[in-house]
């Protein structure tokens, strides 16, 4: 320490503490956020794995958080050595998770079973969580020994997760990749704790001196293959990457998500998120174009949202239109595509009137001008991503920007013959959400079912559109007259339509998103297969009454258990702050999601904001609370019941934003976080101050209840109150608990 003596001056006893809390909240959000980035493209990028991952890290933050507790004041040199360990482990959790599907032998582009996703999920997540929940007990345990504050404390480590937030969005939006960040995660948690020394006279002086050597040169020897591993990580990423990739061309992280080239004797794929979203011999764009061009007598304005490197452009130009707008919302993947496209496709580019754009299409919609077919190109809604490109929303923009006579195509994935129920419901509400704005709407059928939709009468005289079809002298592969003929005059074309129109199903909307529910019953089906061909409606509804009537009646047993039992009630409190905090902030993102669809890159400084309103919290509800009761007397319970009334207030805010068209940037999604934030640790600093004396017993029980309500509020949020209910009766059912939770003040 000797050696850096401006580092002593400042970092001298009353910072270590302090700073060791800091570091905490830095180490854990950023790594947090590394970790639920890789969880997105190993488990092919559905979102419900964030929250799932979530709620198993808090789950087994509050175990380290409760277990190893000691009766004196730990070691900082314990801590320390902690700390070595998360800096450590990183770097493997990542291979872990890059290798799970080998190691559990999963089928190449197969999703791993229900029961393999959670063992996975928890395997991966366990020491981590542990780690960070064990540093956080006995620091907190220092620092309370010499502040008598724990809601300080608490505040601290929310700073430090602000800043881990940013630094997470910052370095991707730099170009840092992903496996490149969780190295320099490791590197600052052991440079950090190396340059930061703690001071030999707090109670360390009977120390070993040859046992303090032992340890620097870990340290250092840690420090220097974090390095070493910094230097060579794009070929680790590289090498890492072809474990599920074999023929691999290349990858990058972009703001959206993974994308990943794989190619061999000249014909090559690509991935997002390690699912396949086009493939260079495929027909797939030919069918799409000229069956939903041939329904429009003259097309002059053209728009292609998403997919126009996989020949989306190619194929309209032989249409002659005037002017033809490609939007892509991923500026990595046209880029990467490009550099292996077939020379017609890359041509076409370039071709005049042709003009690429690079923003989200629902964006780009607001100021576009009219069209007279407009193509979404995006990948199946199996994902928030890709699923707000096929809600009744967007399907309002669009037709405000068609013209009288425009048309909107899409393409669903199913399955030729026969739809399971989890398909047709699927379907069913994307058909019903089309409907509910267009006056026509056709869907022609096959594996790829394609779905055109008209405020103007659709063609479906195969003689009329085969007419349309050869007068244009059209070259193409699979799409000729005979094939025209067939799609509409086979058995399939008029049962689907009618599979459709009778199927139970709710529209698909951005504050009820299909996709959730589908994907949550995609992973159940998988652990009980006999759900497959359940009805989706009356499941939602049997579960529904049945969750309800166990909430009502576990309110009621805690509320008499806990009334006279003050300990129980300020666990109780802190639990619900957290699960009500979790459930906003998760709604939150989603919504985030479903309007702009960059979480992979923002979910960073979404993080960031909730911090920081944890950080304010903690800080200003002690103070005010010290400030008022010079006035007003004992003034916590009017706090309290201001709190959660405020929580109360804030979920029917939350419902007028999803019922509502506003823009909900990253700004006003941030504050809002900001402010779910403040409540949770305003909850918790009351209760931690409210008829305590020693702060050293409430660490553990309200640090724990605090991280087990957030790991409640990301399981059951994720697997059945947003997928089943939709956010607006999830965000109606926390208005009602938070105004419930007043019996606990």
């Amino acid at each position: 320490m000797s050696k850096f003596p401006v580092i002593k001056a400042v970092f001298n006893r009353d910072y270590s503490v302090p700073f060791y809390l800091f570091i905490i909240g830095f180490i854990s959000i950023l790594g947090q956020v590394v970790i639920l980035r890789e969880l997105n493209v190993a488990f092919y990028g559905v979102e419900l794995i964030y929250i799932l991952a979530m709620g198993i890290w808090l789950f087994w933050t509050a175990v380290g958080a409760v277990i190893g507790r000691k009766k004196g004041n730990p070691s900082l040199f314990g801590i320390r050595s902690l700390f070595l360990w998360f800096g450590i482990l990183l770097l493997p959790e990542m291979a872990f998770i890059r290798g799970i599907r080998l190691l559990l032998m999963g089928i190449p582009g197969g999703y791993l079973s229900f029961g393999q996703q959670l063992t996975a999920l928890t395997l991966i997540l366990l020491p981590i969580g542990l780690l960070l929940g064990l540093i956080f007990q006995r620091a907190a345990a220092l620092y309370v020994e010499k502040e008598k504050n724990l809601a300080a404390a608490y505040a601290i480590e929310s700073a430090g997760g602000l800043v881990g937030g940013l630094s997470s969005t910052l370095l991707l939006h730099f170009g840092v990749q992903n496996l490149t960040i969780a190295v320099l995660c490791g590197i600052l948690t052991v440079s950090l704790i190396f340059l930061f020394q703690p001071p030999e006279q707090q109670g360390q002086a009977s120390r070993d001196e040859n046992e303090t050597a032992n340890e620097k040169f870990v340290e250092i020897l840690t420090l220097l293959m974090l390095l070493f591993a910094f230097w060579l990580s794009p070929k680790i990423d590289y090498g890492m990457t072809r474990w599920n990739h074999f023929s691999l061309l290349g990858a990058k992280d972009s703001p959206y998500g993974r994308i990943t080239v794989e190619g061999r004797a000249g014909q090559f794929v690509i991935f997002e998120n390690d699912s396949m979203i086009f493939e260079s011999e495929s027909t797939a764009a030919e069918e799409f174009v000229h069956l939903a061009a041939i329904q429009h007598q003259q097309l002059n304005q053209v728009l292609i949202c998403g997919g126009g490197v996989e020949g989306i452009i190619t194929e309209i130009l032989k249409h002659s239109p005037r002017k033809v707008d490609n939007v892509e919302i991923n500026r990595v993947f046209p880029e990467m595509a490009k550099k292996h496209l077939p020379e017609k496709y890359a041509k076409s580019f370039e071709s005049e009137g042709v003009s690429v754009y690079y923003t989200d299409p629902r964006k780009f919609l607001k100021n576009s001008l009219l069209y007279d077919l407009i193509f979404v190109g995006a990948s199946a809604p199996d994902s928030g991503q890709s699923n707000r490109f096929y809600t009744l929303e967007f399907f309002r923009q669009c037709s405000q920007k068609l013209k009288p006579e425009g048309i909107l195509a899409f393409r669903l994935r199913s399955s030729e013959n026969l739809w399971t129920k989890f398909v047709t419901y699927r379907n069913a509400s994307i058909y019903l959400a089309l409907t509910s704005v267009f006056s026509n709407v056709l869907v022609l059928p096959g594996l790829t079912n394609i779905i055109l939709a008209s405020d103007a009468p659709l063609s479906r005289d195969p003689a009329q559109l085969i007419e349309t079809f050869e007068k244009r002298k059209i070259e193409t592969k699979l799409v000729t007259p005979a094939y025209i003929k067939y799609l509409l005059t086979n058995d399939r074309f008029l049962k689907t339509e009618q599979q459709l129109c009778s199927a139970k199903a709710v529209p698909n909307t951005d504050i009820q998103p299909i996709c959730y529910q589908y994907a949550a019953m995609i992973w159940l089906s998988k652990f009980i297969p006999e759900i497959i061909n359940r009805d989706l409606p009356s499941f939602g509804d049997s579960v529904y009454n049945i969750i309800i009537s166990i909430c009502a009646v576990l309110s009621v047993v805690l509320f008499f258990f806990a009334r006279r039992r003050l300990r129980l009630k300020r666990i109780l409190l802190v639990f619900t702050a957290a699960f009500i905090g979790m459930m906003t902030e998760t709604m939150l993102m989603l919504h985030y999601q479903a309007k702009h669809g960059v979480l992979f890159q923002n979910i960073g400084i979404l993080l960031m904001t909730f911090m920081g309103g944890l950080a304010a919290g903690s800080l200003v509800i002690p103070k005010a609370a010290k400030a008022l009761m010079s006035r007003c007397g004992d003034i916590r319970l009017r706090l309290g019941i201001s709190l959660l009334t405020g929580f109360g207030a804030f979920n029917f805010i939350l419902i007028a934003l999803f019922n509502s068209d506003a823009s909900s940037g990253i700004f006003f999604i941030s504050c809002l976080l900001f402010v779910s934030g403040f409540l949770v640790s305003g909850v918790f600093a009351l209760a931690s101050i409210s008829g305590v004396e020693d702060q050293k017993l409430v660490i553990s029980p309200l640090y724990a209840a605090d991280l087990l309500g957030g790991c409640a509020a990301s399981l059951l949020g994720s697997l059945f109150f947003i997928p089943f209910f939709g956010m607006e009766t999830t965000a109606f059912i926390m208005a009602m608990l938070s105004l419930g939770a007043l019996f606990f003040v």
